[in-house]
């Protein structure tokens, strides 16, 4: 028997883990200079702040995040 165990399934498109309101955030990529590390989250318009969502590696995680929120232009931060 086994107890408590998840489905090894996967999703192929998750939900989004956070709303996204266009009218009050923008979608950035934050990349480090030095290491090239990539960051996807939403940056609130009027203050500047930053929330982070994803860390990208690849392409198809930058594609997945575009998809999940419906987001057509990120723009880079550096």
């Amino acid at each position: 028997m086994l107890f408590n165990r998840k489905s090894l399934k996967k999703s192929v498109k998750t939900p989004p883990l956070k709303s996204y309101n266009p009218e009050t955030q923008r979608p950035v990529l934050r990349c480090s200079i030095c290491t090239g590390e990539q960051v996807a989250g939403f940056k609130d318009i009027r203050t500047g702040k930053f929330e982070e969502v994803a860390l990208i590696r690849d392409d198809r995680e930058l594609r997945n995040f575009m998809e999940t929120y419906g987001i057509d232009k990120v723009t880079k931060e550096y």
